[in-house]
């Protein structure tokens, strides 16, 4: 089994704060630069891929949607899910530019795991989300026979990085000391159901209170 991990490529949200005043954070379209990065990540998923049927699990976000589109891999994809529980985290009203930095300053003083944003979501909550998705996942892989064992997950930074504290069992420490990936890098998880492996370490932005210095997951 193998379940690769796309980031979505570049949104105007993340080049423009002050567009999350304007546009629902889930309306938010990719940037210019955004559909060539996708374009480019195709190349290196159709790679990995190869001739393997695939089964797409996308957050439902214009940007995770549009960047599985120009990913050109349509006829590889064979079942193509818009999960709701890969979106990304919800930030609450985010209407007021004002609030929008006492939310962000409020979250790193206190961590993005517990801290729960006003009116929207902390890190546990999108924890307990994406642990409910990975265990339908591996119950539809182990039980339905024509699930294909190639998995593309396109979605977003922290939930990315919250879906691998999962299966690894990684630490709060841990967890917060990790950078997000870049748009549209990749990160691929093989296992067998019962054990699962991280093909490379996330960065850190800082070693791990709990004394671990990478998200290895050997």
């Amino acid at each position: 089994m193998r379940i690769i991990l796309l980031r979505h490529a570049e949104s105007l949200g993340n080049v423009d704060e002050l567009a999350y005043c304007r546009i629902p954070d889930h309306s938010l379209p990719l940037t210019d630069k955004g559909e060539r990065q996708a374009r480019a990540a195709g190349l290196k998923v159709g790679a990995l891929i190869e001739s393997d049927p695939v089964a797409a699990y996308v957050s439902p976000y214009v940007r995770t949607q549009r960047t599985l589109d120009l990913l050109g891999l349509d006829d590889m994809i064979i079942r193509r899910v818009a999960e709701p529980r890969l979106r990304e985290q919800d930030w609450g009203n985010l209407q007021d530019p004002e609030e929008q930095q006492t939310q962000k300053r409020k979250r790193h003083e206190f961590g993005p795991f517990f801290y729960r944003l006003a009116h929207g979501e902390s890190g546990a909550d999108v924890d307990d989300r994406v642990a409910a998705f990975l265990s339908e996942l591996e119950l539809r892989m182990a039980a339905e026979p024509h699930h294909p064992q190639t998995v593309l997950v396109v979605s977003h930074g922290l939930t990315m990085r919250l879906l691998c504290r999962r299966m690894f069992s990684w630490s709060v420490e841990l967890f917060e000391s990790l950078r997000n990936p870049e748009h549209c890098e990749i990160h691929v998880l093989e296992g067998n159901g019962s054990q699962w492996h991280l093909d490379r370490p996330f960065k850190q932005w800082r070693d791990s209170p709990d004394g671990s210095t990478q998200a290895s997951a050997e």
